[in-house]
């Protein structure tokens, strides 16, 4: 499913995302849990302020993004 999202721009372009949007809100990147790289893309797995975990694909050959999963964190 592809996404609009505001990433943090720095020596490298587009380092890591910071928000994006999901039903018409803005949803805010609280933690960046995990990442890896590919030649041609790159995952990152995030917490966000809603409460839920996202796993999000960055196409660097289309420069689009994607979430590819959704899941409600548990509960602390």
């Amino acid at each position: 499913m592809g996404i609009a999202v505001q990433t943090y721009a720095g020596y490298k372009g587009d380092e890591r995302p910071v928000s994006f949007l999901r039903g018409g809100r803005t949803v805010l990147i609280t933690e960046i849990v995990d990442r890896w790289y590919d030649p041609d893309y790159t995952m990152f797995r995030v917490i966000a302020d809603d409460g839920w975990t996202y796993l999000l694909r960055h196409d660097m050959t289309s420069d689009s993004w994607d979430m590819e999963s959704a899941t409600l964190s548990p509960e602390e």
